[in-house]
């Protein structure tokens, strides 16, 4: 396992449910070090993953974050005759560029929102005036989640743009898409396209969807609301045409495609897509799967997705609250220490995945990130989950932190 964040804790978690693998992880973190032997590699170079898993005899590598998949990791290890879960660097360019993954929709008649790339302020501001507000600015490349900005404020949107252009990258301004989001992970092998449970995330900070955008504060799964035909939708209108059209390319996608979508009052639409597991719905879409996760990613790995098993889900809700450290998501303060987490796996149906995390001189858990715990409740309604998933959080203390107190409400309200 490959990657130190929640999302990987959320990975090995599930593996290690399953009983009778030695798991390793690169470089983990003190939660993952309890289920897996941790080891140090330079996770963005291909030869150093590589030599690292033939080391272990690793059966397969499982790639969590975005970096190293962009950066060709997963091509290294297969050239190395190592199976790995995750795309080529060719592949990973829906998630690497914005602007690319407009272009794959459009050749795979994608419904996605209307979109222009911006190199200049100039250009930009055309964009701008041409969709109107509220205005949708992002980052044509990685941003680890924050590079998108959603305002009704041109000024603000424009003062984005410039900070992307001093940075180096470009910008894809956007329509504005209406309607609530649904993320749906795709595991696929190139061809066949397995669909996991969709899930809904929460990207701003604060209660009410206030506040700056964020990686993402808390998820919940299943959803009571959506059609019930979404899922078929997402495979026949995005998943499958794009795997196809990156087939014709030449770079077949072959790992996680993560659909972010919006359900608009004209239909479907794609908001993003990402290359790989997405932090924090992984946490409970994991936590519901019932099926091995090993067999399923060790086949799209293979290429032989077609004779995996049918995947099986617990009738159980999930609803995961992500613990912030304070400041987050500006400068993050780091190294308070954290207690309670005890406490929290005590209550019933909860468990917590580390993200932001470290151990001290003195070996006591702190702080090491923006984003440092993920919380996830388990219950036979949503309701019931969103309950246990906060009285976890509870019990946690890490001076100056803060949690949204609103993840998956109005859907446990109905």
């Amino acid at each position: 396992m490959l990657g130190s964040g929640a999302r990987e804790h959320a990975i090995v978690h599930c593996l290690a449910r399953e009983g009778g693998h030695q798991l390793y992880a690169a470089p983990g973190n003190p939660g993952i070090g309890g289920l897996a032997e941790l080891h140090q590699a330079d996770l963005t170079s291909g030869p150093a993953v590589a030599l690292l898993a033939r080391r272990l005899k690793a059966d397969l590598v499982v790639v969590g974050p975005e970096a190293p998949l962009i950066d060709g990791v997963a091509d290294a290890l297969r050239a190395a005759k190592v199976d790995c879960f995750g795309p080529s660097a060719a592949a990973a360019r829906l998630e690497g560029s914005k602007a690319f993954a407009k272009e794959v929709m459009a050749a795979a008649g994608v419904p996605t929102a209307g979109s222009a790339p911006a190199g200049t302020p100039d250009a930009a501001a055309e964009a701008l005036d041409r969709f109107g507000a509220p205005y949708v600015v992002k980052n044509d490349g990685l941003a680890a989640g924050k590079g998108v900005v959603v305002t009704d404020s041109r000024e603000a949107a424009l003062d984005h743009a410039q900070a992307c252009f001093d940075a180096g990258s470009t910008v894809v301004v956007e329509e504005y898409l209406d309607g609530p989001e649904v993320s749906l992970f795709c595991v696929t092998d190139g061809r066949a396209v397995v669909p996991l449970a969709p899930a809904q995330d929460f990207k701003r900070a604060l209660d009410d969807d206030q506040g700056p955008n964020t990686g993402g504060m808390g998820a919940y799964s299943p959803l009571p609301w959506a059609p019930p035909d979404l899922t078929g939708q997402v495979l026949a209108r995005v998943a499958r045409p794009v795997v196809a059209e990156m087939a014709r390319r030449g770079a077949p996608f072959q790992g996680l495609l993560y659909c972010g979508l919006a359900l608009t009052a004209k239909g479907l639409r794609v908001v993003e897509f990402n290359a790989r597991f997405g932090d924090p719905e992984t946490q409970v879409v994991l936590a519901r799967l019932e099926t091995p996760l090993s067999g399923l990613l060790l086949a799209a790995a293979q290429g032989d997705l077609e004779r995996a098993r049918p995947l099986v889900w617990s009738q159980d809700a999930a609803v995961t609250v992500v613990i912030a450290a304070e400041n987050y998501p500006g400068a993050p303060v780091t190294g308070g220490v954290i207690t309670g987490l005890d406490q929290a796996a005590a209550v019933p149906g909860v468990h917590v995945l580390q993200a932001g995390t470290a151990l001290d001189d003195a070996d006591r858990l702190v702080a090491a990130g923006g984003r440092v715990l993920s919380v996830v409740g388990l219950g036979p309604t949503l309701a019931v989950a969103r309950d246990r998933a906060y009285a976890g959080a509870w019990e946690i203390h890490l001076d100056g932190s803060h949690y949204r107190s609103d993840i998956a409400l109005r859907a446990a309200l109905g």
